[in-house]
Parts: structure tokens; sequence; C-alpha cells
């Protein structure tokens, strides 16, 4: 009896690490690990417990060979976590300057909003980080777009006494 819970055990174990192992993957930059997946048609678009996609979290976690990676293999560019926030805002938020072009580069919607209605243009302006606003306005980013506070990307450069992006927002 108890090899027989030992080896249930064990085999829930394994399942349970596989499931997780693409995120491991990509916040890890590995793009070895993320080729067998593909191979073996795992959902590369799949969430973990809080929403997160592999390419959110390898975003997230500056992994830029498995961002290109991923995006190559058809990852949701505009998925969304649980928040509503998608790659480019968790490139923002981590001011990753690169990696805001790479996924502009690849199409990401510039003017997909969060669950509180912030634009990529309203992260960037609240960051105060003026080569991201610029990548952003010259890929199409809508500056009329408010919040949930009715605040636009202009007036949370405001709210920072940021003359350099009110300046570039107006």
């Amino acid at each position: 009896m108890k090899k027989l819970v030992f080896t249930l055990l064990l085999a829930f174990t394994i399942v349970s690490v596989q499931a997780q192992d693409i995120f491991a993957a990509s916040r890890a930059n590995n793009v070895e690990e993320l080729k067998k997946y593909v191979l073996e048609k795992v959902d590369i678009n799949q969430t973990n417990e809080k929403g997160f996609t592999p390419l959110i979290l390898a975003v997230y976690n500056n992994a830029p060979e498995a961002v290109q990676f991923l995006i190559a293999n058809g990852a949701n560019l505009n998925a969304q976590d649980k928040s509503g926030n998608n790659a480019l805002m968790g490139a923002i938020f981590k001011q990753n300057t690169a990696m805001v072009d790479l996924l502009i580069a690849n199409k990401a919607n510039v003017n997909q909003v969060n669950y509180n209605g912030a634009s990529s243009l309203i992260f960037a302006a609240t960051f105060g980080k003026p080569e991201m606003v610029t990548s952003l306005l010259n890929a199409g980013a809508d500056k009329s777009l408010k919040d949930n506070r009715g605040k636009t990307a202009l007036d949370h450069a405001t709210m920072q006494e940021n003359k350099e992006l009110i300046s570039l927002l107006k």
C-alpha cells in the first residue's frame, strides 16, 4: 500500500511540475526547454494561477530570447493577466525599453487597456519614460484614452510634473 501511495504521489508531482515548466522555462530564458513544449504541442498561451502567460513572464523577467521564440511560435501578444495587464504593460512597468520596442515591432496592441482603463501610454507616462512614450506614439498610441479615473497620459505626466513628457503628449 505504501508503494502505491508513493507511486501516485510521485506521478502527481511529476505532472504538477511539468504543467509549470513552460512558465519556469519562460522566466529563465530557456529556449531549448520551450522548443520541447512547442514540439509536444503544449499551449504556449496557457495561463498560470495569476493569469500570466509564458510570454508575460518572459517579458517581465527580461528573457529576450524566450520572448522572441514565443512570439515566433504564436504567443498572443495581447493576452491579459487577471488585472488586465499585457506583456507590453509589463515591459513598461519593468522599464525595459528594448522589450517595449520588440513587442511594438511585433505588433502588440498599443491601445489595449487594462481593467482600470490604463493603456500602455498611460503606463509610460506614469513611469516617466520619454523614449517609451515616443515609441508608443510612433506606433499609433491614442493620446485621448482615459483610465477609470478619467485621466489621460498627459494628465499623468502633468501629475508627475514631467515637462519632457508633457511636451511629447500635447
